[in-house]
């Protein structure tokens, strides 16, 4: 049997006799929640108590960091060198998750219990981000229980914060680029564009968050003593929110029209099939000269993500002295992200809102990335994954969400290869977060011939 046939047929037992599940319900079943005080111990605990343990008996040296930042989640490496001459493959993986969100599951399943029902797994974290990197280092394992060996040297980057915007990440990368020094970087996160074939990404759009705030006074005046007498800082707030995109939701700001739709990223998303998405999509939203691939893989989107004034749960007759928007610009490469917010300042100055004052967030701050989508090793993984389960990877130049992999991209400087491994109506970041098993035996089975590839030929030349 070649090495193919021998880890193929490994890792469809380990998939098969119950232990994926097995060891995906242990995962879960830590509430590594890194938004939260509480999830504090936990985020240690994954690290020490489940990734090292199973990286240690797959031959990795482990390595366990304090992160940069003062209070900064911490930071698990790890890697196995067989021989300096192969090439070194870099992964990720992040196992914290966002809040629980208890109470809001619906009856019968628990945010830290990993619960089957027909094809779909439940349990928080179990599609962001513990099935993906749990997927990956089988895979490895699975090379190495076929051969005795590799065949290429794998270092591994395991952070806990990821969902707090990956605090000190980059400044670990950046003071630890020798021993994170690798020549390609291969990861799993996010969603595939369709649940039953696999998809390539090669970088992720940015993400900038902020507040607009309108404060004019303190407390609230009555509406009827007040109202036509005294501004409201909620309907100035409204108008400024509406003046930075159109009734459309497209963009007005200038500066956040992006430069980076080439005639060949174009030809990139034209080759996509329909978004299968699982919700029905808004025909009509969005930059109207552009295809909903367009829109979300090639082109900058603008939220409103909350926003109060007054008591909403409980208003009464009064103008309230101040207002607050928490928004988000998703921006993809061609974006000048340092020119984000005061090209937002210049916006509201010259349509007249110079009291809405502008709050940068501190944290779940992305820059943008993206790989060259005819990059040798992008043709490589998708002949390579075709060849294993079938069918070609939908092959992204860049994911529409965002993550931390200006790391990876810019700071170290390698291709960056996302293979994600769940799919868009998986509920991350919501209430019922779930895989589907399906999804996860083929992401098996494709990472596996992947790895087996490189063990066999190498890297691509360019």
């Amino acid at each position: 049997m070649t090495l193919h046939d021998t880890a193929r047929t490994d890792i469809e037992r380990y998939f098969d006799s119950g232990d994926f599940q097995s060891d995906l319900a242990t995962l879960v079943s830590r509430p590594t929640e890194s938004q939260d005080p509480r999830g504090k111990p936990h985020l240690h605990a994954y690290l020490h108590e489940d990734m090292a343990p199973m990286l240690e008996a797959m031959g990795f040296t482990c390595q366990f960091h304090d992160n940069p930042t003062p209070d900064g989640p911490p930071i698990l490496t790890a890697e196995r060198i067989e021989d300096t001459a192969l090439p070194t493959v870099l992964s990720y993986g992040h196992g914290d998750v966002v809040r629980a969100q208890e109470g809001q599951w619906r009856a019968g399943l628990a945010p830290f219990e990993l619960i089957e029902e027909g094809d779909r797994l439940y349990g928080r974290g179990a599609a962001d981000n513990k099935v993906q990197h749990l997927i990956n280092l089988r895979a490895m394992e699975a090379i190495i229980k076929a051969q005795g060996h590799l065949g290429f040297n794998a270092k591994v980057i395991i952070e806990m914060g990821e969902e707090a915007g990956s605090p000190g990440l980059k400044e670990f990368c950046t003071a630890n680029i020798d021993l994170l020094k690798a020549d390609v970087f291969i990861a799993s996160d996010g969603p595939r564009l369709r649940p039953d074939a696999p998809t390539i990404f090669t970088g992720s759009r940015g993400g900038v968050s902020f507040d607009l705030e309108v404060n004019l006074r303190e407390g609230a005046n009555h509406s009827g003593n007040f109202g036509g007498l005294l501004a409201d800082p909620a309907m100035i707030l409204a108008h400024a929110l509406a003046s930075i995109t159109d009734a459309k939701g497209q963009i007005k700001v200038p500066e956040w029209r992006p430069t980076s739709l080439t005639p060949r990223i174009r030809e990139v998303l034209a080759s996509l099939p329909a978004h299968d998405t699982g919700i029905e999509l808004d025909v009509d939203w969005g930059e109207q000269d552009l295809t909903p691939a367009e829109r979300v893989f090639g082109w900058n989107s603008f939220a409103i993500l909350a926003m109060t004034s007054g008591v909403p749960d409980a208003p009464v007759n009064a103008i309230a002295g101040s207002a607050r928007a928490t928004c988000q610009l998703r921006f993809v490469v061609g974006t000048e992200v340092h020119d984000i917010l005061p090209a937002l300042r210049r916006h509201l100055d010259r349509t007249g809102f110079d009291k809405v004052k502008i709050v940068e967030h501190s944290r779940n701050s992305f820059p943008a990335t993206r790989l060259d989508p005819d990059h040798p090793m992008v043709r490589f993984a998708a002949a390579s994954i075709k060849n294993s389960v079938g069918i070609a990877p939908d092959i992204l130049p860049n994911l529409g969400g965002s993550l931390p992999n200006d790391c990876f991209a810019e700071v170290l400087e390698l291709p960056t290869i996302w293979v994600p491994h769940s799919y868009a109506g998986c509920s991350q970041h919501a209430p019922n977060e779930h895989i589907l098993k399906p999804l996860s035996r083929q992401a098996l089975v494709a990472m596996t011939g992947l790895f087996a590839d490189l063990a066999e030929q190498g890297l691509p030349k360019d």
